[in-house]
């Protein structure tokens, strides 16, 4: 079985000692009284979680998935999940980070985020079962009325009950304009919901009592289009005025689809029979309300292949110093055994090196986006609330997208690190590999990411939100500009923030005479994007990193940082010449292609 130690002495260091979240929250009245000996215990309890019961279950519930019953269409999961599922909920972890009002603990986002880092690395399959409900549960919060919110929210917060989004049709994917699930409004004021949507993860199962499904559908006097898209409400058993479970609704897994990974979590064919429904915010407006819930999903992809980078890099690193294989090209470094462990060659080292620089990096980009959800939400001031909301929506694409095309590297080449060991199932690397893949599809695959990046985030308001971004990275390079030990992290940031705005004026200004312009780099756009985002974190952690050396610390982690991010400014940061030299080839090699893909 693969191993995992959550790594708890990183998130404290980005935490504690790069954000310095605590300091931060005593400006917020709802946190103020969170500290930093309350965020690292509630972390040292999740990572036992995470690694004595949900990773247990991991390879077992890859080999035996889900089942479902065509008679009863009810799914069972894999042997365990359940009763890990019952002790998730018995712990209290479903209200981390929710509101107090409807029974949450109301602890920080960057809390919640740090344990479900653990919960991925540990058992992304199981992971995305209470995942759901947590975008479920800020939709509701935001958009539901008093009467949705009392008798759903407490339930999600509780784990009692579980939540999805339905919102892919088998004719319509990304295009949600297109799809054709219809709502009849009653008498009574429900609605009828007839339609049928695919890929719904954690669809249908056995965990909890209950599924409260978020479904878009259209109205019968719907504009065309995206702009007649409504949001309802439909739980799998009907809910009484007391809250307690009713008879059961017409909503039921017609099947499950047979997947690459992820084999433990239900994905399922769902299909809405005169199911009954209630309207969530106002007719034709659902995906103003559905965007709350696929947001918070597209931050937590992020996270599922940071955790999974993490736990394949873990994994490799100890296989590394572990087998022998062949001599140092410099001379024997184990003298006494045959042969060398494997760690001492050049390109071994590139492998692992690669798949850490991407989960620190990754780390610090995901818990500052959640740093920025806690301001946004709950910073008294509104200058301060509304400019973090703007820099969450930035980054929000590159999150999705940046970290989890890092994770396929970086589980590729972890399983590589194995050789032929990590290409056969008990190792656990080649599941790694398998279950992230979905992560550069769902939530909109990355190419929606970076076209919503590039068209919508920068070019959208004449990239006003990436300047305040450039900002950040002024403000660094005017406090270590002149100091000789960071010129290694600070100039490669500092000229490519400087390449950045030409890039993007260059690009904007094609885009304008041709769109296809704009689709042609958008890919390439948002890697250089992502790696200006972890090139200025990366220079913070160094900047920290160096303070703590000069001051003394002889902490090896302090050392392994600045290896780290000297790795990977020399081996990955250069990447983004390429990226711009690539983007900047236009759309006419790609689109004036017509005889070359008859």
């Amino acid at each position: 079985m693969p191993l995992y130690n959550p790594p708890i002495r990183d998130m404290h260091f980005v935490m504690h000692e790069v954000l310095k979240v605590a300091d931060e929250y005593k400006t917020m009245p709802r946190h103020a009284e969170v500290d930093v000996d309350t965020i690292n215990a509630v972390l040292e309890e999740g990572g036992k979680f995470a690694s004595e019961v949900l990773l247990p279950l991991n390879i077992s519930g890859d080999e035996e998935g889900c089942t479902l019953d065509r008679d009863t269409h009810e799914v069972a999961t894999p042997k365990g999940f359940k009763q890990a599922f019952a002790q998730y909920v018995e712990g209290g972890w479903p209200a981390l980070s929710c509101d107090p009002a409807y029974g949450g603990q109301g602890l920080p986002i960057v809390v919640n985020q740090c344990f479900f880092e653990m919960l991925n690395s540990a058992n992304q399959a199981w992971t995305m079962y209470p995942g759901l409900s947590h975008g479920a549960y800020e939709a509701l919060h935001a958009h539901g009325t008093e009467e949705q919110k009392r008798l759903y929210l407490p339930r999600l917060t509780s784990g009692e009950w579980t939540g999805t989004m339905c919102l892919t049709e088998p004719h319509c994917g990304t295009d949600l304009g297109l799809l054709r699930t219809k709502a009849e409004p009653q008498a009574d004021g429900t609605y009828r919901i007839t339609g049928q949507k695919i890929f719904i993860s954690a669809g249908e199962h056995d965990m909890a009592a209950n599924i409260v499904h978020l479904v878009l559908a259209r109205l019968p006097d719907a504009p065309a289009g995206s702009k007649g898209i409504s949001l309802f409400i439909v739980p799998k058993y009907r809910i009484q005025p007391d809250g307690t479970l009713g008879e059961r609704n017409g909503v039921y897994c017609g099947g499950l689809e047979h997947k690459m990974g992820i084999h433990g979590n239900a994905t399922a064919q769902i299909v809405l029979d005169g199911a009954v429904g209630t309207l969530v915010g106002q007719p034709n407006k659902g995906l103003q309300a559905m965007f709350v819930m696929m947001n918070a999903a597209r931050i937590g992809v992020g996270m599922q292949s940071l955790g999974l980078t993490e736990v394949a890099y873990q994994n490799a690193l100890a296989y590394a110093k572990d087998r022998l294989q062949s001599r140092s090209l410099s001379g024997p470094k184990a003298k006494d055994k045959p042969a060398d462990p494997i760690i001492v060659h050049p390109d071994v080292r590139r492998m692992l090196l690669t798949a850490k620089a991407y989960a620190e990096g990754g780390r610090a980009l995901n818990l500052y986006c959640a740093f920025l959800i806690d301001r946004e939400l709950h910073h008294p001031d509104e200058k301060v609330r509304k400019e973090s909301g703007e820099l969450v929506a930035l980054l929000t694409p590159i999150v999705k997208a940046f970290l989890t095309d890092n994770g396929h590297i970086a589980t590729n080449a972890c399983m590589q690190v194995f050789g032929g060991h990590g290409y056969v199932k008990e190792w656990g690397m080649e599941q790694f590999v398998r279950d992230n893949r979905i992560n550069m599809i769902y939530e909109g695959t990355n190419t929606i990411q970076s076209l919503d990046l590039l068209g919508r985030k920068v070019l959208g308001n004449q990239g006003a939100t990436l300047k305040k971004f450039g900002k950040m990275i002024a403000k660094l390079v005017e406090e270590e500009g002149v100091n000789e030990q960071m010129a290694e992290f600070i100039n490669p940031v500092a000229y490519l923030g400087e390449q950045m705005t030409k890039f993007t004026t260059e690009l904007g200004f094609r885009g304008f005479q041709n769109a296809e312009e704009v689709g042609a780099a958008a890919v390439d756009y948002l890697r250089v994007a992502g790696h200006l985002v972890f090139g200025y974190f990366w220079a913070r952690m160094a900047q920290v990193a160096l303070r703590e050396i000069a001051a003394g610390n002889t902490d090896p982690f302090y050392q392994g940082k600045l290896q780290t991010a000297r790795f990977y400014f020399a081996r990955l940061f250069p990447e983004t010449a390429a990226l711009m030299r690539s983007a900047r080839s236009g759309a006419k090699v790609l689109m004036d292609t017509d005889a070359a893909l008859a």
